[in-house]
């Protein structure tokens, strides 16, 4: 069985964090080695209470999971951080040559801020994969959030107008100059009948490639979170970014339509 190491929060709730993580994983035939950076007091309506672990905890948790080669992990999931220097301490206690992904969780979606943009900062440049919304690579990159989709058939070669999928280009040509190896940028949030993920990296044909499906009528916490440790468990397993999007795509969509 492939091992993800998952670095992230906790959640009472039960709905994101780690919890949700360990539940797609598991459902993936993947195994978590947790890593908690944050104790959170979270209902499904709001963040109510938030405990840092310290850096020094985070980086010892880490060294732990990787203390015996046959068992160590085969990639990373990175969701909230809570702090600059915990994101510094990530970024000097993660192995080399691992395939990492970064869900740029900046707020939850209870309503409460989980991290700042500072505190990613140290991190980018070891991220293979970053997955953030449509209000997130606004923010990233400081470029306006395009919020809608004027599509009305969802099929699986859909692309966006024109003017979308050149402010998409541009937001994550900037997210990628401080770093970032490759940028998924989740259309979730958008409107329309189909939800578009669009995938900038170097790897995929003329730079870009749209992942779609059909949107559901239903609003579920721990979206993110699942699709980056799906992302995350195909990569241990040895597929390729766009097929390891491919998968994560069909393994959220199938978990929202339970």
């Amino acid at each position: 069985m492939n091992r993800v190491l998952v670095i992230a929060g906790t959640d009472s709730s039960g709905g994101a964090g780690l919890s949700r993580d360990t539940a797609m994983a598991t459902t993936l035939g993947c195994e978590v080695v947790p890593v908690v950076t944050a104790v959170t007091v979270q209902t499904n309506q709001a963040l109510q209470a938030i405990h840092p672990v310290p850096p020094q905890i985070i980086s010892a948790q880490i060294r732990a999971a990787f203390d015996d080669k046959r068992t160590a992990p085969r990639a990373v999931k990175i969701g909230m951080i809570g702090s600059a220097e915990a994101a510094r301490h990530l970024a000097d206690t993660l192995p080399e040559g691992l395939p990492i992904v970064l869900d740029p969780v900046l707020k939850s979606s209870s309503g409460g801020t989980l991290m700042s943009l500072d505190s990613l900062t140290p991190l980018l440049r070891r991220v293979t994969l970053l997955t953030p919304n449509l209000e997130e690579s606004a923010r990233l990159s400081g470029l306006t959030p395009m919020l809608r989709n004027t599509e009305n058939q969802c099929i699986s070669t859909q692309e966006p107008p024109q003017d979308d999928l050149v402010l998409f280009r541009r937001q994550a040509q900037i997210i990628q100059a401080k770093g970032v190896a490759a940028v998924l940028i989740k259309g979730g949030h958008a409107d329309g009948d189909c939800s578009v993920d669009h995938l900038f990296s170097p790897q995929a044909p003329q730079g870009h490639r749209a992942y779609a499906a059909p949107r559901l009528p239903l609003q579920k916490r721990g979206t993110g979170c699942s699709l980056a440790t799906a992302l995350a468990c195909s990569l241990a397993a040895g597929a390729s970014l766009d097929q390891a999007c491919t998968e994560a795509k069909a393994a959220v969509s199938a978990w929202l339509a339970q």
